[in-house]
């Protein structure tokens, strides 16, 4: 097809084109954070260091890390790994401290107890291969996570009375029944903290909406109401 300023000749008109571009925006939009598209600048120094990592704990099969990754929500098609600076920074804290800490003592213990004899026989050694295993997958599953991260500071909305990625919200629902809730990225809600994750149903039905709103959840019981009764953000975090 020749493609033209007033469309493309013998293909869709150029209206109905610019209605199917309108309709995708607005889809794609609907799991989007304007103003966020900038790369938290603590990623680039440690996506350099990612990058060596995936290579030195490579295997042959990720079967295990693919297990790790089922066990988490997946994201909808087209969306990002939202994780606040706070999860980000834990993450590559607890990667960072396996590889330059715990693993090391690890492999010394295993190359000790390899040199005491029999090795099939071997607790010390049994274990230790046992514990350096889990490391290893415990740092591909960490490295992958912050490979796709996309770091947002809620921040950035302090004052806002709009619900977006990382809100404390409270809300009451059709029974009278009151809750607040923060929503975060999956890789860091906790539920005992009252953390949601934003792509958890609730938070769907949340997000965009203002304080005084009335959102419809969907639930397996039938659609609820909710009334958003107040929202609000930390502090900005600051950039180093």
């Amino acid at each position: 097809y020749l493609a033209t300023n007033q469309g493309v000749v013998g293909s869709i008109p150029a209206s109905r084109t610019k209605k199917r571009q309108a309709s995708e925006l607005k889809s794609s939009e609907a799991f989007s954070f304007p103003g966020f598209d900038e790369p938290w600048p603590d990623q680039a120094p440690i996506c350099v260091k990612i990058g060596l990592m995936s290579k030195a704990f490579t295997k042959e099969s990720d079967g295990d890390d693919d297990e790790d990754v089922a066990a988490l929500p997946p994201l909808p098609a087209g969306g990002k790994n939202y994780i606040t600076p706070q999860g980000y920074q834990r993450i590559k804290d607890e990667l960072l401290d396996l590889i330059d800490n715990e693993r090391p003592k690890v492999v010394e213990i295993v190359h000790w107890a390899a040199s005491n004899g029999d090795r099939s026989e071997n607790g010390d050694y049994l274990y230790g291969k046992k514990r350096l295993r889990e490391i290893d997958r415990r740092i591909r599953f960490l490295t992958k996570r912050l490979e796709i991260a996309e770091v947002v500071d809620p921040g950035v909305h302090a004052g806002s009375d709009q619900v977006f990625f990382g809100a404390t919200v409270s809300y009451v629902d059709d029974e009278g029944v009151e809750r607040t809730i923060t929503i975060m990225g999956i890789d860091e809600a906790d539920s005992a903290q009252n953390q949601v994750s934003w792509i958890a149903p609730v938070s769907r039905a949340l997000l965009k909406a203002r304080v005084g709103d009335e959102v419809a959840l969907p639930t397996p019981a039938g659609v609820r109401m909710l009334e958003i009764l107040d929202v609000s953000y930390p502090q900005p975090t600051t950039r180093s």
